[in-house]
């Protein structure tokens, strides 16, 4: 018998404050170093209530209007699993940061210096594509044999 497809749907929300962004110190799990605020998407909410959702929960910050830049998502033939991340980034906030947030410390990093800090390839690779006009999409095979990214295609409008 043959195995579904497992589709697993994420949110990452980028928080702006004039030339610098909000990230997250995280320093636990297989998942270390600077990251947006984020996560799963609860059945049934939408995907832009749990951006904003994901956002109060790791930083405090209350965030409105935000704005849709794009798709980044692994898809696995071999397991048949599909991870798609919904890309918001937003200008509008209100609230102060949580002293103890339970993901890492809430940072506010200048723009230009986030690519030198140490962040997953995969947020170094879509980073500048928040900054620009359009939205992107980009897709990541996975290889599962070697357990590690394959063919990355990358579009933007």
């Amino acid at each position: 018998m043959s195995k579904d497809i497992t589709f697993k749907i994420w949110t990452v929300c980028m928080v702006q404050h004039k030339d610098k962004l909000l990230l997250l110190d995280r320093q636990h799990d297989n998942f270390k170093g600077y990251i947006p605020p984020g996560g799963k998407v609860n059945f049934p909410e939408s995907i832009t209530e749990c951006a904003i959702r994901e956002v109060k929960e790791e930083t405090g910050l209350e965030v409105s209007n935000l704005k849709y830049k794009g798709l980044y998502e692994y898809v696995n033939p071999v397991a048949k699993d599909r991870y798609m991340i919904f890309n918001y980034i937003t200008k509008d906030f209100s609230g102060e940061l949580l002293e103890n947030p339970p993901e890492g410390k809430a940072v506010w990093v200048n723009i230009n210096e986030a690519y030198n800090l140490p962040i997953q390839e995969s947020i170094r690779r879509r980073l500048p594509l928040f900054f620009e006009d359009g939205t992107f999409e980009i897709q990541v095979e996975w290889n599962h044999e070697e357990n590690k990214e394959g063919k990355i295609t990358i579009r933007s409008t």
